[in-house]
């Protein structure tokens, strides 16, 4: 069986850091977000500059980190404590 990095919300959608890899791999993400969003506001004339070279990139990485929880995580579905939405435990 593998670790799980991530486990799965129980009310809701996603999951959540549960080991020292998962927490590692989410502090990079807002590393990398913080840093994304330092360079556009620093280095663009105009918004509409900073808007198309942001979103891309934060597009990315949001993507790049669903992937990893999905590989490394629980299964995801709707959950409302405990219980997905057809009722069944």
């Amino acid at each position: 069986m593998k670790k799980i990095w991530f486990k799965a919300k129980e009310y809701g959608w996603g999951w959540y850091p549960v080991t020292w890899q998962g927490w590692l791999v989410t502090l990079v993400f807002i590393v990398l977000l913080l840093l994304n969003s330092w360079r556009i506001d620093s280095s663009s004339p105009s918004d509409r500059e900073a808007l198309t070279g942001f979103l891309p990139q934060t597009l990315f990485l949001v993507i790049l980190l669903l992937y990893i929880c999905y590989k490394t995580g629980g299964k995801p579905r709707w959950r409302w404590g405990g219980k997905d939405l057809t009722g069944k435990k």
